[in-house]
């Protein structure tokens, strides 16, 4: 009996041991792994069954079941570049899903000369194990090299969907980002089939918004919104509002400097361009973006979270105190790559570093 006391307290103690805190402002608040053995884990997206979907970038599309566990792999996905920073980047699926059964991806795509960034969609078959009828609907020219792809990808308020697309690391020294004639460092926008939503003169078509570096978070605010996150130089990730006609600057104007010192550009204001709504200095590398709907947690309703690639951390951000931060993070949080918010207001993030799924919630 003696035995089998100690035993049952051990596993007491073992339980205990595993139910894990991270402190926040509102006080410790449960975190919980739901997947792990992850490749790079890149995107994530919530299905109404209650499962989600999960990329890695190395070109495989996992999908789970509402608690987790072992993910399986959907087949029929398109090829991709897994070199540098590129390979199969986000996954997006449409709110109309129970009829349209849509799934949205944005991946490096290889062509004469390099690779670019591409944005398709095919539907996922009943028992999720494929996705039928993949197509590409946009490609980015190829260009060489392996940085600044991108990309996130947002059904917006009015239907289209929106994608982001990098620089390619070209450099303060190259204009593209400036280009609106081509798609590098531009915010874009497609209708449903595919076609280009946007038509400017001079510009190239689908364009939103132009001079932008390196975006890799986008997310829709509580009125319909696009909001993006987007990597500086060093120093000088931004956090910005897209307004259709835009010009952010990238790499006329900037807060950060050149890798090694130096300005970029013409400094940080220039007339007819954009400033970020907000600024990190030194550079966190933002990844992901989400913004709360107060679901779960009232008391963030509006606050903008993204990840943090380079120091590991959780970045929230409150615009009701002059975007205020407060940086949540612990063993779980290690390069964390994309942040979504749950459909009953948890906040999920993929940690690359721990290469697995968590859940914040009270």
């Amino acid at each position: 009996m003696r035995w089998l006391l100690i035993l049952a307290l051990g596993l007491c103690a073992g339980a205990a041991a595993q139910a894990r805190t991270l402190e926040t402002s509102l006080g410790p608040l449960g975190i919980d792994r739901i997947a792990d053995g992850l490749d790079e884990p890149w995107g994530l997206a919530f299905l109404p069954d209650g499962g989600f979907l999960v990329t890695e970038r190395d070109g495989r599309l996992l999908r789970f079941g509402a608690d987790g566990g072992q993910g399986s792999p959907v087949q029929g996905l398109p090829e991709v570049v897994a070199r540098g920073q590129g390979g199969l980047l986000d996954v997006m699926v449409p709110r109309d899903f129970q009829t349209s059964r849509e799934v949205w991806l944005s991946f490096s795509q290889a062509g004469a000369g390099g690779a670019g960034t591409a944005l398709g969609m095919g539907r996922l078959a009943e028992g999720g194990t494929r996705l039928e009828g993949f197509r590409t609907v946009f490609a980015a020219r190829p260009t060489p090299g392996g940085r600044h792809f991108g990309s996130r990808i947002v059904e917006g308020a009015d239907g289209l969907i929106y994608l982001t697309i990098g620089d390619r690391g070209t450099g303060h020294e190259g204009l593209e980002a400036q280009d609106p004639t081509v798609p590098e460092g531009k915010v874009m926008a497609f209708r449903r089939d595919g076609s280009p939503a946007v038509a400017r003169e001079g510009w190239l078509p689908g364009v939103v918004s132009l001079g932008h570096r390196n975006p890799q978070g986008a997310a829709l605010d509580g009125q319909g919104r696009l909001w993006v996150v987007e990597h500086g130089a060093q120093g000088g990730d931004e956090l910005n509002l897209i307004r259709d006609g835009a010009n952010y600057g990238w790499p006329v104007i900037s807060y950060g400097q050149d890798y090694g010192g130096g300005r970029i550009g013409e400094g940080s204001e220039k007339p007819g361009m954009e400033q970020p709504a907000h600024y990190w200095d030194p550079s966190i590398a933002p990844s992901g973006l989400m913004i709360h709907s107060g679901r779960m947690f009232p008391e963030w309703q509006g606050d903008v979270f993204t990840g943090s690639l380079n120091t590991s951390f959780l970045s929230r951000l409150d615009p009701d105190r002059g975007h205020a931060e407060e940086r949540i993070e612990g063993p779980e949080t290690g390069r964390v790559r994309d942040v979504r918010e749950g459909p009953d207001g948890a906040i999920w993030f993929l940690s690359v570093i721990e290469g697995a799924v968590f859940r914040l919630s009270r």
